[in-house]
């Protein structure tokens, strides 16, 4: 299935192909702050559709994740990195796709504040 997704203003904006039944509400210092319930995907099932000089980003600790974000709207719609194996990954904001029923989702919790 194909989804769009944005900031809150617009100026990013993407589409992700993939199967949307489950998101991973984690509860480290950064996610438990946005507030992000993410959907993990092959970063090649993430197309910008606009947006990609518009994006500012965020890393923190490890630094080996790209927290993205809008300046103008402060929305994290995503964030880049790689899986244990290596293989690069998007952590999309299920909160920032449209059309998405949120309660319809298998929600699971991880324990980011303790690794």
């Amino acid at each position: 299935m194909n989804y769009k997704g944005s900031c809150h203003c617009g100026k990013i904006a993407f589409e992700v192909e993939g199967e949307l039944t489950e998101v991973l509400a984690c509860n480290c210092s950064i996610c438990s702050r946005k507030g992000s319930l993410l959907w993990f995907v092959p970063r090649a099932q993430l197309t910008l559709t606009s947006g990609e000089n518009a994006m500012s980003t965020y890393t923190f600790n490890t630094h080996v994740i790209q927290h993205r974000f809008c300046p103008t709207c402060g929305i994290h719609p995503f964030g880049e990195g790689t899986d244990p194996s290596g293989a690069k990954m998007a952590a999309i904001n299920a909160r920032c796709l449209e059309g998405v029923d949120l309660d319809a989702l298998k929600v699971n919790h991880y324990d980011g504040r303790s690794k």
